[in-house]
């Protein structure tokens, strides 16, 4: 068997997706992951529930379900700021996360349950580290492995 050798930006989304797994019981749709600078962007495509969705065409449970976000990344980014510090090798300075279902105008959830978690690392990384493999650790080919049988069909 071939030994797969994600690149930095796969092993944050995977990350990001387990984080958002663990918090809330759902695993987003699709993972985007964008450095530019200092700045490191993660989009989680469908990221809220059905039971969100509906709450959130309201203007009272869209405030409901942004409050609920919010407390909820502020309570537990930090680890999500760990995995990405270990697996780029840079600490994360600033971890903000906004949620505007109704709107989408400042984002962490769309009303299509699309989440947006935005990083600022403490300094930039150069191309060749963010296009290469980066942190190869156990614990990162451990999920790795995790999410390659549960989209393997049976």
């Amino acid at each position: 068997m071939d030994k797969l050798n994600p690149t930095m930006a796969q092993q944050v989304a995977l990350a990001a997706s387990t984080f958002q797994l663990q918090r809330t019981g759902h695993t987003p749709k699709a993972v985007t992951v964008v450095l530019s600078g200092e700045t490191l962007v993660i989009t989680l495509h469908g990221a809220l529930s059905p039971a969100e969705k509906a709450l959130a065409k309201s203007p009272e449970g869209a405030a409901q379900v942004q409050e609920y976000h919010r407390q909820l990344f502020t309570n537990s980014a930090g680890t999500l700021r760990e995995d990405i510090k270990r697996i780029t090798g840079v600490e994360v300075r600033e971890a903000a996360a906004e949620v505007e279902p109704i709107t989408g105008t400042v984002v962490q959830v769309f009303k299509t349950g699309t989440m947006v978690q935005v990083f600022l690392l403490a300094h930039g990384l150069s191309d060749e580290s963010w296009n290469g493999t980066g942190s190869t650790d156990q614990e990162s080919e451990a999920l790795l492995k995790g999410l390659q049988q549960e989209e393997s069909p049976s």
